[in-house]
């Protein structure tokens, strides 16, 4: 995927990149390193520059968030709750349950948009309940943007200040991101440890 992606950077430009970063909204398994790393790289043997290439993957990104924000909007607060009131019982989820997230998501969710821009997956998949909360969309549009806009200009610049070694970023993002993936799984492992507790508690 690698080579397809630098490749298709090269013929393309910031159009390339635009649209890469957009795609890597929508279907996480797409690298953003390897795309921001290398568009940095870029700017040193090409006409691309460090301010064209920040402005482009910001705007792919931010559009992407807004489609998932669409999908999370579409699906909305009242499908949800009917789907937990069908089928919760087996999945051992209330509607309490739903309302302590939301609640919860509503208090702290501009952060936590700004913050999860910082955080493989759930960089793209956090626009999902934000939209299914009809987050006030000015305000999450200028959420993501500046989270996304910080994480842009530091894999931009280390890709540019790395130049041809730009690979050894990519390694140490990969480094980086398993370390975030284990981590998200020891919370989850967590949760559902604590939400299962506390069922029994209240049999």
């Amino acid at each position: 995927m690698e080579q397809w992606i630098t490749h298709f950077m090269e013929q393309h430009g910031y159009l390339g990149i635009g649209l890469l970063i957009f795609l890597e909204n929508i279907f996480p398994p797409i690298p953003s390193e390897i795309i921001l790393t290398f568009g940095g790289f870029m700017t040193t043997k090409s006409d691309l520059s460090f301010i064209g290439v920040t402005i482009t993957s910001t705007l792919g990104s931010v559009i992407g968030a807004i489609v998932l924000y669409g999908v999370g909007a579409w699906i909305g607060e009242r499908n949800l709750y009917r789907f937990v009131n069908r089928y919760g019982k087996f999945l051992r989820v209330k509607t309490k349950d739903i309302d302590r997230t939301i609640n919860w998501f509503e208090k702290y969710g501009y952060w936590t948009i700004f913050f999860c821009r910082f955080v493989p997956l759930l960089r793209s998949l956090i626009s999902i309940p934000a939209g299914l909360t009809r987050m006030n969309i000015p305000l999450f549009i200028l959420f993501t943007t500046l989270g996304t806009l910080i994480w842009n200009m530091v894999l931009i610049y280390l890709g540019q200040a790395v130049g041809g070694n730009w690979h050894a970023i990519v390694y140490y993002m990969d480094i980086y991101s398993k370390i975030i993936y284990l981590v998200l799984i020891v919370l989850v492992i967590f949760i559902i440890w604590k939400w299962i507790k506390r069922q029994k508690t209240h049999k």
